[in-house]
Protein backbone atom coordinates (compact mmCIF):
# COMPACT_ATOMS: atom_id res chain seq x y z
CA UNK A 1 0.00 0.00 0.00
CA UNK A 2 1.40 3.20 -1.10
CA UNK A 3 2.49 5.38 1.69
CA UNK A 4 0.44 8.85 2.17
CA UNK A 5 2.74 12.34 2.16
CA UNK A 6 1.29 15.38 3.54
CA UNK A 7 2.81 18.61 2.22
CA UNK A 8 1.43 22.21 3.83
CA UNK A 9 1.44 24.99 1.62
CA UNK A 10 1.00 28.34 4.03
CA UNK A 11 0.96 31.30 1.68
CA UNK A 12 0.91 34.60 3.49
CA UNK A 13 -1.73 36.14 1.40
CA UNK A 14 -1.61 39.54 2.12
CA UNK A 15 2.22 39.75 1.05
CA UNK A 16 1.96 37.96 -1.53
CA UNK A 17 -0.63 39.81 -3.35
CA UNK A 18 1.32 43.62 -2.09
CA UNK A 19 4.36 41.85 -3.56
CA UNK A 20 3.08 40.04 -6.52
CA UNK A 21 5.04 36.93 -6.02
CA UNK A 22 5.03 33.82 -4.28
CA UNK A 23 9.29 34.15 -3.65
CA UNK A 24 9.71 34.62 -0.22
CA UNK A 25 5.80 34.62 0.95
CA UNK A 26 5.33 30.47 0.90
CA UNK A 27 6.56 28.19 3.52
CA UNK A 28 6.09 24.39 2.95
CA UNK A 29 6.18 21.53 5.30
CA UNK A 30 5.64 18.05 5.45
CA UNK A 31 5.98 14.62 7.61
CA UNK A 32 8.98 13.24 6.64
CA UNK A 33 11.21 15.35 8.06
CA UNK A 34 12.92 12.11 10.11
CA UNK A 35 13.18 10.79 6.86
CA UNK A 36 15.17 13.55 5.21
CA UNK A 37 13.30 16.31 3.40
CA UNK A 38 15.02 19.33 4.41
CA UNK A 39 14.66 23.09 3.90
CA UNK A 40 11.14 22.70 6.31
CA UNK A 41 9.15 26.01 6.45
CA UNK A 42 10.72 27.76 4.01
CA UNK A 43 10.07 28.16 0.18
CA UNK A 44 12.64 25.84 -0.77
CA UNK A 45 11.61 22.58 0.50
CA UNK A 46 13.24 19.41 -0.65
CA UNK A 47 10.55 16.56 0.27
CA UNK A 48 12.11 13.14 0.51
CA UNK A 49 10.56 10.42 -0.90
CA UNK A 50 12.03 6.81 -0.03
CA UNK A 51 11.78 3.98 -2.21
CA UNK A 52 9.46 0.68 -1.00
CA UNK A 53 11.09 -2.41 -2.05
CA UNK A 54 9.86 -6.31 -1.46
CA UNK A 55 12.81 -8.64 0.09
CA UNK A 56 13.93 -9.54 -3.61
CA UNK A 57 14.49 -5.65 -4.47
CA UNK A 58 12.03 -5.41 -6.87
CA UNK A 59 9.56 -2.05 -6.48
CA UNK A 60 6.61 -2.67 -4.15
CA UNK A 61 5.01 0.16 -4.74
CA UNK A 62 4.32 4.07 -5.58
CA UNK A 63 4.20 6.87 -3.12
CA UNK A 64 1.77 9.69 -3.01
CA UNK A 65 1.69 13.20 -2.27
CA UNK A 66 -0.78 15.22 -0.85
CA UNK A 67 -0.89 18.85 -0.98
CA UNK A 68 -2.92 21.36 2.01
CA UNK A 69 -3.16 24.79 1.09
CA UNK A 70 -3.46 27.30 3.54
CA UNK A 71 -3.76 30.97 4.48
CA UNK A 72 -1.47 32.76 6.83
CA UNK A 73 -3.28 35.60 8.86
CA UNK A 74 -6.74 34.32 8.33
CA UNK A 75 -9.56 32.81 9.85
CA UNK A 76 -7.84 28.92 11.04
CA UNK A 77 -8.99 26.46 8.81
CA UNK A 78 -9.93 24.31 11.66
CA UNK A 79 -13.16 26.07 12.36
CA UNK A 80 -16.77 24.25 10.74
CA UNK A 81 -17.07 24.38 7.46
CA UNK A 82 -20.03 26.40 7.94
CA UNK A 83 -18.81 29.54 10.21
CA UNK A 84 -18.55 32.14 7.84
CA UNK A 85 -22.08 31.76 6.83
CA UNK A 86 -23.52 31.36 10.35
CA UNK A 87 -21.74 34.75 11.35
CA UNK A 88 -22.95 36.30 8.62
CA UNK A 89 -26.80 34.87 9.82
CA UNK A 90 -26.15 35.95 13.26
CA UNK A 91 -25.33 39.44 12.04
CA UNK A 92 -28.48 39.71 10.12
CA UNK A 93 -30.87 38.22 12.76
CA UNK A 94 -29.31 41.27 15.06
CA UNK A 95 -29.92 44.19 12.47
CA UNK A 96 -33.54 43.13 12.54
CA UNK A 97 -33.62 42.70 16.32
CA UNK A 98 -31.67 46.07 16.69
CA UNK A 99 -34.46 47.44 14.20
CA UNK A 100 -37.23 46.26 15.67
CA UNK A 101 -35.94 47.50 18.80
CA UNK A 102 -36.12 50.95 17.12
CA UNK A 103 -39.51 50.34 15.49
CA UNK A 104 -40.79 50.22 19.61
CA UNK A 105 -39.04 52.92 20.85
CA UNK A 106 -37.86 55.30 18.12
CA UNK A 107 -35.01 58.13 19.03
CA UNK A 108 -36.33 61.63 19.17
CA UNK A 109 -35.23 63.39 16.36
CA UNK A 110 -34.70 62.72 12.51
CA UNK A 111 -30.39 62.89 13.65
CA UNK A 112 -30.54 60.54 16.39
CA UNK A 113 -32.70 58.13 14.30
CA UNK A 114 -30.49 58.51 10.97
CA UNK A 115 -27.17 57.81 13.53
CA UNK A 116 -28.87 54.54 14.31
CA UNK A 117 -29.76 52.96 11.38
CA UNK A 118 -26.27 53.84 9.82
CA UNK A 119 -24.52 52.20 12.55
CA UNK A 120 -27.15 49.41 12.49
CA UNK A 121 -25.87 49.18 8.38
CA UNK A 122 -22.53 49.28 9.76
CA UNK A 123 -22.73 46.08 12.15
CA UNK A 124 -24.57 44.57 8.95
CA UNK A 125 -21.21 44.48 7.07
CA UNK A 126 -20.37 43.67 3.55
CA UNK A 127 -21.69 41.11 1.23
CA UNK A 128 -19.11 39.64 -1.58
CA UNK A 129 -20.70 40.06 -5.04
CA UNK A 130 -21.72 36.84 -7.06
CA UNK A 131 -19.97 37.23 -10.17
CA UNK A 132 -18.91 33.59 -12.58
CA UNK A 133 -15.40 33.42 -10.76
CA UNK A 134 -17.02 33.94 -7.34
CA UNK A 135 -19.60 31.38 -7.85
CA UNK A 136 -19.70 28.97 -4.73
CA UNK A 137 -18.28 29.30 -1.60
CA UNK A 138 -16.70 32.58 -1.93
CA UNK A 139 -20.13 34.17 -3.80
CA UNK A 140 -22.53 35.82 -1.42
CA UNK A 141 -20.65 35.65 1.75
CA UNK A 142 -19.93 38.44 4.21
CA UNK A 143 -16.35 39.90 4.86
CA UNK A 144 -14.57 38.68 8.46
CA UNK A 145 -11.55 39.33 9.86
CA UNK A 146 -9.00 36.93 11.61
CA UNK A 147 -11.12 37.29 14.78
CA UNK A 148 -14.71 35.80 13.02
CA UNK A 149 -15.73 39.52 13.52
CA UNK A 150 -17.59 41.17 10.60
CA UNK A 151 -15.51 43.58 9.36
CA UNK A 152 -17.78 47.25 8.76
CA UNK A 153 -15.51 49.19 6.40
CA UNK A 154 -13.74 46.77 3.71
CA UNK A 155 -11.13 49.34 3.13
CA UNK A 156 -9.17 48.98 6.36
CA UNK A 157 -7.18 45.74 4.90
CA UNK A 158 -8.01 43.76 8.38
CA UNK A 159 -9.98 41.33 6.80
CA UNK A 160 -9.42 37.40 6.75
CA UNK A 161 -8.38 36.23 2.74
CA UNK A 162 -10.13 33.19 1.40
CA UNK A 163 -7.96 29.85 1.53
CA UNK A 164 -5.62 29.88 -1.34
CA UNK A 165 -6.42 27.44 -3.96
CA UNK A 166 -3.81 24.99 -5.99
CA UNK A 167 -5.27 25.05 -9.74
CA UNK A 168 -1.88 22.86 -11.19
CA UNK A 169 0.46 21.24 -10.45
CA UNK A 170 3.52 20.57 -13.14
CA UNK A 171 6.93 20.85 -14.17
CA UNK A 172 10.19 18.93 -14.71
CA UNK A 173 8.88 16.01 -12.37
CA UNK A 174 5.55 15.86 -14.33
CA UNK A 175 7.43 15.87 -17.87
CA UNK A 176 9.71 13.63 -17.12
CA UNK A 177 6.88 11.27 -16.16
CA UNK A 178 8.33 10.87 -12.14
CA UNK A 179 4.97 12.27 -10.75
CA UNK A 180 1.42 11.87 -11.86
CA UNK A 181 -0.85 15.10 -10.10
CA UNK A 182 -4.32 14.58 -10.61
CA UNK A 183 -7.10 16.81 -8.54
CA UNK A 184 -10.04 14.44 -6.52
CA UNK A 185 -12.36 15.02 -4.81
CA UNK A 186 -12.94 14.35 -1.10
CA UNK A 187 -15.54 14.51 1.57
CA UNK A 188 -12.83 16.44 3.45
CA UNK A 189 -14.48 19.45 5.13
CA UNK A 190 -10.59 21.30 5.29
CA UNK A 191 -10.10 21.08 1.31
CA UNK A 192 -13.78 21.89 0.61
CA UNK A 193 -14.00 18.76 -1.13
CA UNK A 194 -10.99 19.06 -3.70
CA UNK A 195 -7.37 18.52 -3.36
CA UNK A 196 -4.14 17.78 -4.88
CA UNK A 197 -2.51 14.26 -4.88
CA UNK A 198 0.08 12.65 -7.06
CA UNK A 199 1.47 9.16 -7.61
CA UNK A 200 5.67 9.56 -7.66
CA UNK A 201 7.17 6.41 -9.28
CA UNK A 202 10.05 5.30 -6.66
CA UNK A 203 12.32 3.47 -9.07
CA UNK A 204 14.21 6.70 -10.75
CA UNK A 205 16.47 8.31 -7.96
CA UNK A 206 16.91 11.67 -8.29
CA UNK A 207 15.93 15.34 -6.94
CA UNK A 208 12.99 16.95 -9.62
CA UNK A 209 11.40 20.44 -9.47
CA UNK A 210 7.77 20.91 -10.07
CA UNK A 211 6.11 24.19 -9.64
CA UNK A 212 2.51 24.79 -8.61
CA UNK A 213 -0.12 27.34 -10.17
CA UNK A 214 -1.71 29.08 -7.15
CA UNK A 215 -4.79 30.92 -6.90
CA UNK A 216 -4.93 33.88 -4.66
CA UNK A 217 -8.34 36.92 -3.77
CA UNK A 218 -7.83 40.31 -3.91
CA UNK A 219 -10.81 42.19 -2.26
CA UNK A 220 -11.38 44.92 -4.59
CA UNK A 221 -14.29 47.45 -5.10
CA UNK A 222 -16.78 47.21 -8.61
CA UNK A 223 -19.44 49.49 -8.97
CA UNK A 224 -19.92 50.22 -5.38
CA UNK A 225 -19.82 46.32 -4.48
CA UNK A 226 -16.86 44.50 -2.88
CA UNK A 227 -15.61 41.26 -5.06
CA UNK A 228 -12.73 38.43 -4.65
CA UNK A 229 -10.41 39.64 -7.54
CA UNK A 230 -8.97 36.06 -8.57
CA UNK A 231 -4.99 36.65 -8.68
CA UNK A 232 -2.92 33.47 -9.77
CA UNK A 233 0.98 33.33 -9.10
CA UNK A 234 3.40 30.36 -9.19
CA UNK A 235 5.87 28.69 -6.73
CA UNK A 236 8.26 25.79 -6.91
CA UNK A 237 9.67 23.18 -5.09
CA UNK A 238 11.63 19.78 -5.49
CA UNK A 239 11.56 15.93 -4.17
CA UNK A 240 13.87 13.80 -4.03
CA UNK A 241 12.98 10.27 -4.96
CA UNK A 242 15.59 7.81 -3.45
CA UNK A 243 16.18 4.02 -3.89
CA UNK A 244 17.33 3.10 -0.20
CA UNK A 245 14.19 1.15 1.64
CA UNK A 246 12.13 2.54 4.60
CA UNK A 247 13.66 1.78 7.47
CA UNK A 248 12.22 0.14 10.56
CA UNK A 249 11.11 2.72 13.22
CA UNK A 250 11.88 0.19 16.22
CA UNK A 251 14.97 -1.26 15.22
CA UNK A 252 16.62 1.17 12.82
CA UNK A 253 17.31 -1.25 10.32
CA UNK A 254 15.22 -2.90 7.39
CA UNK A 255 12.27 -4.40 7.27
CA UNK A 256 12.30 -7.73 9.65
CA UNK A 257 10.98 -9.19 12.17
CA UNK A 258 10.58 -7.47 15.14
CA UNK A 259 12.96 -8.41 18.37
CA UNK A 260 11.20 -10.00 21.04
CA UNK A 261 12.22 -9.27 24.68
CA UNK A 262 12.63 -12.25 26.93
CA UNK A 263 9.81 -12.98 29.34
CA UNK A 264 10.17 -11.82 32.97
CA UNK A 265 11.23 -14.92 35.43
CA UNK A 266 8.62 -16.51 37.07
CA UNK A 267 8.39 -15.39 40.35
Amino acid sequence: MPQQLAIIVLVDVGNALESGTLDGNTYLFDNMKLQGSTNQGTGDLVTAINGSYWLDGSQASEQVLNWLPYSLGSIPPTVPRGYTAERARQTDQQALADLDALSVKPPATDTEAAAELGRIKRTVGTRIKTTRRTRGRLSGQKILDVTGQVVTDENTGAHSYPAPVITDVFGAAVDEKIMYPAEYGSPDLVTDGWYWSATVDTSRPGTYAYSMRIQLHRLVQEGGEALWQPVNLTCQSHIKVTSAPRRNAFTKAGVGMLPIPPSPPRP
